[in-house]
C-alpha cells in the first residue's frame, strides 16, 4: 500500500527523512482492526517526529500520522482515535502512545488500530472534516469544556490564532456560548480569526481592554508573559504545547499572589472524541481546512507546515 513514511530524522532538516512510497500491510493483533482511510490530517506532531523529538530510532521507518476518518472492515464510516492506551481515560496511562509513536501511523491507504479506537463518524461530516478531530480538535475541545471549567459568558484568550488547535479553540469557543479574544502577530490570520467567531483580535503581545478569565495557550515561550499577565486574579491558564520553547520565566510571584492556575491539558479520550463530533454535528460547527491534498503531494503539506504558512489543517486524501 501507498504509505508517507519517516526513514530517518534531522531536527535541522526535517524534510529529508520523509519518504513516499509502498510499505507492507499493516498487521491486526488480537483486539485490532484496518481502517481504509478516506482523509488524514496533518499535525506539528509528524514534523516533530521527523526532526526526531518523541520517537526512538529503532522506531524507524514508521508510518507517519495521527489522525483519520475511513471505513472500518464492516463498512461503518468512523473516525480512528489516535491515542493508544488503557483505562476510561487513556491520555493519564503512562504506557501511552499515539499512532505513529509505537505503531504505524495513519497516512497510508490503510491503518490498523485497536477496535475501542473507532468512533462513528456523523453523517452530517465528511471524511476530510472529521479527520481533522482526533489531534487538534479534540485537544481545543477538552481544554474548553474540561481543563479550563468556564461557565458560558466567560471571557478567553486565544494565543496564536492560526494554528489548528487555535482556530478549534475560537471556533469552539464561539459555539460554547464564551466571548473569544484572540492573538496573532499576522494581520491577515488576526482577521481571519474574526471570521471564525472570535470577538476581539489583538497582535502579539497587546494590551488587552480588560483581564480574561482563562488563557489556551499553544505558543508558550513567546506568549506565556503576555498569557500571565492578561489573567484576571484567579484566573487560568490550559497549556496543551509550547511551540515557541517550553522554558519561560515561572513569574512564581505574580502565580502565587493573583492565585493563578496553570494547567496542563493532553490530547483526549475517546468518549470526548464522540461527545465532540456529536458537538459538531448540533451547532454547525466545521473544521476550518487549510488545503486538501492527496497523499502523494503529501511534502508540499508538511513544506506549508515546516514555513507556517496555514490557516487552520490540513488534509490528505488517500
Amino acid at each position: 500500500m501507498f504509505a508517507v513514511t519517516a526513514t530517518q530524522t534531522d531536527p535541522d532538516n526535517p524534510l529529508a527523512g520523509l519518504t513516499l512510497g509502498e510499505r507492507p500491510e499493516p498487521a491486526t493483533p488480537d483486539g485490532w482492526t484496518t481502517v481504509t482511510v478516506r482523509a488524514a490530517a496533518l499535525n506539528h506532531h509528524d514534523l516533530w517526529t521527523l526532526k526526531g523529538v518523541g520517537i526512538r530510532q529503532d522506531r524507524l521507518p514508521i508510518v507517519l500520522g495521527c489522525d483519520a476518518a475511513g471505513v472500518d472492515e464492516d463498512g461503518n464510516e468512523v473516525i480512528v482515535h489516535a491515542v493508544i492506551g488503557a483505562g476510561a481515560d487513556e491520555t493519564l496511562d503512562p504506557k501511552r502512545s499515539l499512532l505513529s509513536e509505537l505503531h504505524d501511523g495513519t497516512f497510508a491507504e490503510r491503518v490498523a488500530v485497536p477496535r475501542r479506537n473507532l468512533v462513528p463518524k456523523p453523517a452530517a461530516l465528511t471524511f476530510e472534516q472529521a479527520a481533522c478531530l482526533p489531534t487538534a480538535w479534540l485537544t481545543a475541545y477538552r481544554m474548553l469544556f474540561d481543563k479550563a471549567e468556564l461557565q458560558p459568558g466567560s471571557t478567553v484568550l486565544v494565543q496564536g490564532a492560526g494554528g489548528g488547535v487555535a482556530t478549534a479553540l475560537i471556533a469552539l469557543g464561539r459555539a460554547g456560548g464564551y466571548r473569544v479574544w484572540a492573538t496573532s502577530r499576522s494581520a491577515d490570520k488576526r482577521e481571519r480569526a474574526l471570521e471564525l467567531g472570535a470577538d476581539q483580535v489583538f497582535e502579539t503581545g497587546a494590551r488587552l481592554p480588560e483581564r480574561v478569565d482563562a488563557v489556551m495557550e499553544t505558543v508558550g515561550q513567546a506568549t506565556w508573559d503576555h498569557s500571565l499577565k492578561s489573567l484576571k486574579p484567579g484566573g487560568r491558564i490550559v497549556v496543551s504545547g509550547a511551540t515557541s520553547g517550553a522554558v519561560p520565566p515561572a513569574d512564581l510571584n505574580r502565580v502565587f499572589f493573583l492565585q493563578l492556575s496553570v494547567v496542563g491539558s493532553t490530547m483526549g479520550t475517546r468518549d470526548q472524541l464522540g461527545r465532540l463530533a456529536v458537538f459538531l454535528e448540533q451547532t454547525g460547527v466545521r473544521p476550518v481546512i487549510d488545503r486538501t491534498l492527496p497523499l502523494t503531494e503529501a511534502r508540499d503539506g508538511f513544506a506549508a507546515l515546516a514555513e507556517g504558512d496555514v490557516f487552520g489543517k490540513i488534509v490528505f486524501t488517500a
